[in-house]
């Protein structure tokens, strides 16, 4: 791949002169009853370069229907609704499939149009370009029309050039899934290997059932109080959209992730008096809970590990600091976020609207598997391995897609080309 040093011949035409475009299926209640029911793709299967196959809806077609929206391998699918725009491409993964309404359905005409390099310029002009500002119907909700899909101009260089460009955009792209099924296995990884830490220890002794489940012989059932002394609310105010002048940083629960990490460099500002944030001000291993969220979040947990910042809390979120001869922060960490996973504070919150709330008085006395301290340690050290691994996956993640983002804007913008 080189910088282009000359113009090339690309030719222009619309999309409709080099696919066949079709909207599929309507669906409606009386589709939902009769003898020939078919699974189709809705705009919710639809992402960026792949599909997803899980929850597939069905609906009756006829013989004739069947023919008319069965799918093609090599068909291009478009949104016409929801995220407008965004297409993939059908390869036959299940038998009989078929597409609804609010998808476009793109079949090539003749074989001078490689699908592939279609679909990564779809995704340049879409998300980068945003050529679809102002084509899209300004309804309710909005749409790309046939109509307005069809009139779309492309520019395309030759069939042996398309395949090209769009082999290296598939390479890249096959990296960036790899990766993601690499996460996605860590991560289940992790979390079977948290069921085991946490039900069996790290020490292959027996084991015994106790008030909140099974536990190795040697571990006892303790009041988190027991482990963590130190618990106290955060500043109880809005945090303002423009940084206030001699403000300080502030920890909110939209900086916990689930998976445990604290998003440091999105922290905002807050202006608070100099007692509250002396009160507030955090130390290196304090561990941060979030108490009052939806109630999926309720539980998630993360550490705080800047030694220099003078950073404070906000009110929706509980600091534990731990007895450091009793409780490992890690350890405590990770079992909340653990507990959090397995739905514990989903059963024990109380819930309001939107809300969930599990405040310092339940979390002090709720009851914990509490192991030595050393054997903390090494739980905590497993758990920080799988995570080590996670976090360098993640960081190959953002490279690729950081490549793919450069050689797509590049390669379809004209400022490199391949030699054929």
């Amino acid at each position: 791949m080189e910088q282009q040093t000359k113009n090339r011949e690309w030719k222009t035409v619309r999309l409709d002169s080099i696919f066949d475009i079709q909207q599929g299926k309507q669906v409606s209640e009386s589709n939902r009853v009769g003898a020939n029911q078919r699974p189709f793709l809705r705009t919710a299967n639809v992402f960026w370069g792949k599909l997803s196959l899980k929850n597939l809806d069905h609906m009756n077609f006829t013989e004739a229907e069947e023919t008319r929206y069965a799918l093609r391998d090599g068909d291009i699918l478009v949104c016409e609704g929801g995220d407008v725009g965004r297409s993939t491409i059908w390869h036959n993964e299940i038998e009989n499939c078929y597409h609804q309404n609010h998808l476009h359905r793109l079949r090539k005409i003749n074989n001078n149009t490689d699908e592939n390099f279609v679909l990564r310029w779809l995704q340049y002009q879409i998300v980068d370009n945003k050529i679809l500002t102002g084509r899209a119907n300004s309804t309710t909700i909005p749409n790309l029309s046939k109509s307005r899909l069809s009139e779309l101009e492309i520019t395309l260089p030759g069939v042996s050039e398309q395949k090209a460009i769009s082999n290296v955009l598939t390479t890249t792209q096959g990296a960036i899934a790899g990766q993601e099924e690499l996460i996605e296995k860590l991560k289940k990884l992790k979390k079977t290997m948290m069921q085991h830490l946490f039900t069996h220890g790290t020490k292959n002794e027996p084991t015994k059932m106790s008030e909140i489940g099974e536990i190795p012989e040697s571990w006892k059932v303790l009041p988190l109080k027991d482990l963590v002394p130190d618990i106290d609310y955060g500043v109880s105010q809005a945090i303002p959209k423009t940084s206030p002048e001699n403000g300080y940083k502030i920890v909110s629960t939209a900086d916990i992730t689930k998976e445990g990490r604290l998003l440091y460099n999105q922290l905002r500002y807050i202006a608070v008096t100099d007692n509250q944030s002396e009160k507030l001000r955090l130390k290196n291993g304090d561990v941060l809970f979030n108490w009052r969220n939806s109630l999926d979040h309720i539980g998630k947990s993360a550490i705080y590990d800047h030694f220099d910042e003078h950073v404070i809390f906000a009110s929706f979120v509980l600091r534990l600091r731990c007895d450091e001869k009793k409780a490992h922060n890690r350890f405590v960490r990770d079992l909340m976020n653990y507990y959090r996973e397995n739905e514990v504070f989903s059963r024990l919150a109380r819930r309001a609207v939107n809300q969930a709330n599990y405040n310092r008085n339940e979390i002090y006395v709720l009851k914990i598997p509490a192991p030595s301290y050393n054997e903390q340690v090494e739980i905590a050290k497993a758990v920080q391995g799988v995570d080590h691994k996670i976090e360098s996956a993640q960081i190959k993640l953002f490279a690729y897609q950081k490549l793919f983002k450069t050689l797509l804007h590049e390669l379809m913008g004209g400022k490199r080309y391949i030699k054929e």
